[in-house]
């Protein structure tokens, strides 16, 4: 597979378009996923999955997004049970997650699903065409509408803002060190079709000042250390901040708390790029045909969420989240099903997927609130309970 040649010549006009002949790493890595006609997210992203480029949670069945659905049963109930409940999922992918959660709540709490309404945040127009293909059916039960962030007022929802792989695809700056010195990675023009990297100041100082938010001193870090700054998640989550009236936000994907991620050992950070399930850290090859992530910087998230008004409720891992939400008795329960013996140990399989502490079971969930009373604010999230 090539890389796309339409979307290499739009990245090199907006490469000359710049007075300095170059743009930020951010900015090539928002065109490469996110370019509207040519960009990753606009071509490829019909295809994640196991015949795609990688999986998620939710391609393992049903179950993540069932234990999600007895968590948000849970957050309608500290709540008070208001009317309507709003669920807003942030990029929801081909509908899957939105369409077992969905299911769960019809089945399992009718009451809920009476007054859910459910909201969907996707920039993607193919994947919104595919997702409202697969939610059809629900369109006709419960107030389901897909919205930019301009269409949804601020300060109106109460409920939940939910996300599952979405800020690990935000575009990041990319930062490196010259005699101590902070400096910024750009993108310019080599010999067509490729790209060059090229080093100098930072295009901004919210670079230093993320890390001072993190607390972390790089000043004494060995030259060549390179890594990564997500000013986008900062910026997304003031914009969640903004149309959250009250209730919980939660953030379920891959990363470090900012003391690993910028540990100085890590001394490539932590971008990588994914093509047939294959994992690399080249993003400068297959533009446009392959994924391009970097971890999620946990602390970052809850420090500047303190900023917007937005309480840590906790943080955990998938695995034990979902063992608290009930994972665990559906193992158990599979050794006493009427299942054939293959289909349960599909079944088990993709359960232990769920949990495993060397995959998606280590990812980051970390809960946040606003504006919850006293009495709701001493209630534990079920997600989040020890188990005795």
């Amino acid at each position: 597979m090539q890389s796309n040649s339409a979307l290499i010549d739009a990245i090199i006009e907006q490469i000359k378009v710049n007075a300095k002949q170059r743009i930020t790493f951010a900015e090539y890595m928002d065109m490469v996923l996110y370019h509207p006609t040519y960009g990753y997210y606009s071509t490829q992203a019909l295809n994640i999955g196991r015949e795609g480029d990688f999986f998620t949670s939710v391609h393992l069945g049903a179950d993540f997004g069932e234990m999600l659905a007895v968590q948000f049963a849970q957050i309608w109930e500290i709540l008070g049970k208001p009317a309507p409940f709003v669920l807003v999922e942030m990029g929801a992918g081909q509908g899957y997650l939105a369409e077992d959660i969905l299911s769960y709540c019809q089945q399992q709490y009718s009451d809920l699903f009476a007054v859910l309404e459910y909201i969907i945040i996707e920039k993607s127009p193919g994947l919104r065409k595919v997702q409202k293909e697969k939610l059809q059916d629900f369109a006709q039960k419960i107030t389901l509408k897909w919205c930019n962030w301009e269409e949804i007022e601020n300060n109106s929802i109460v409920g939940c803002f939910f996300s599952n792989e979405l800020v690990d695809a935000f575009p990041v700056h990319q930062f490196t060190l010259e005699s101590g010195k902070l400096r910024e990675i750009y993108v310019g023009l080599g010999e067509y079709p490729h790209f060059i990297e090229i080093i100098d100041e930072p295009s901004t100082p919210k670079l230093s000042q993320y890390l001072e938010l993190d607390k972390i001193d790089i000043s004494h870090y060995p030259d060549g250390y390179r890594s990564e700054v997500n000013l986008a998640a900062l910026d997304w989550l003031n914009l969640v901040g903004e149309k959250l009236q009250k209730g919980y936000i939660l953030t379920i994907d891959y990363g470090y708390p900012a003391s690993r991620y910028y540990n100085p050992r890590r001394n490539q950070g932590t971008l990588q790029c994914y093509y047939q399930h294959k994992r690399h850290d080249n993003p400068y090859i297959l533009v446009g045909q392959q994924d391009i992530t970097a971890h999620v910087d946990f602390t970052a998230l809850e420090r500047w969420g303190e900023s917007c008004g937005l309480n840590k409720v906790g943080f955990t891992q998938q695995g034990l989240f979902l063992m608290a939400l009930g994972l665990g008795e559906r193992i158990a329960s599979l050794s006493v099903s009427q299942l054939p013996l293959l289909e349960m140990l599909r079944r088990r399989d993709s359960l232990h997927q769920l949990l495993d502490p060397l995959g998606v079971g280590n990812f980051g969930v970390l809960l946040q609130s606003k504006r919850l009373t006293n009495v709701e604010a001493t209630q534990v999230l079920k997600g989040l309970a020890i188990p005795e």
